[in-house]
C-alpha cells in the first residue's frame, strides 16, 4: 500500500501566527503555492491558510478601501484570519484513503502529521501529477493511435 509519506511534499514552508496575510501572499505567489501551514514553536500544526483565503481577504479589502483608504485587511494577523479547524492526516494513511477524504471534503490539500508534528503536505495538485503517472503507464501497456490525433479532437 502506497502511504501519503510517500507522495507528499516534505517539510512544507510554513508560517506562524504573528505573520500577516499579506506575508501568506508574498510566500505564495514567490513559490507558486496554495497552501501554507501555521505551526507554533514545536512546529505542531495550528492553522491553515489558503490563496482562497486571501482572495476573501482582497475583496473585503476593496470595499474597506472605499470606506477608509488606509486601511488594509492583508494587514491581519494570521491568528486572527487563518483556518483553526484543519483537516489532517498521519503520514501512514494510505494514498487512496486521503484521496477519497479529499474529494468528500472538497479540500484542497491535506497537511500531514507524525505525533502531532507536520512533516508534509499533499494536495489536489500531487494526485493529479499521480493521475498522470497512472495514465502513462496505462498508455504503455495499451498505447492510443496517436496524441496528436488526440490533441486534435479536443480542439474541436
Amino acid at each position: 500500500m502506497f502511504t501519503v509519506a510517500y507522495m507528499m511534499t516534505p517539510q512544507p514552508r510554513t508560517l506562524s501566527r504573528n505573520d500577516t496575510l499579506l506575508d501568506a501572499k508574498e510566500m505564495m505567489e514567490k513559490l507558486s503555492i496554495r497552501h501554507i501551514p501555521i505551526t507554533d514553536h514545536k512546529n505542531e500544526l495550528i492553522g491553515l491558510v489558503s490563496q482562497r483565503d486571501i482572495l476573501s481577504a482582497q475583496d473585503s479589502n476593496l470595499k474597506s478601501i472605499i470606506e477608509n483608504p488606509l486601511s488594509s485587511t492583508l494587514d491581519v494577523l494570521l491568528d486572527r484570519s487563518m483556518n483553526t479547524k484543519v483537516m489532517s492526516v498521519d503520514y501512514r494513511a494510505g494514498l487512496k484513503q486521503a484521496a477519497l477524504y479529499m474529494q468528500k471534503h472538497k479540500i484542497g490539500c491535506l497537511p500531514v502529521v507524525k505525533e502531532k508534528k507536520l512533516i508534509g503536505i499533499i494536495t489536489d495538485s500531487d494526485f493529479v501529477a499521480i493521475a498522470i503517472t497512472l495514465i502513462e503507464t496505462l498508455e504503455e501497456v495499451d498505447p492510443i493511435e496517436s496524441d496528436f490525433e488526440t490533441l486534435d479532437m479536443l480542439d474541436e
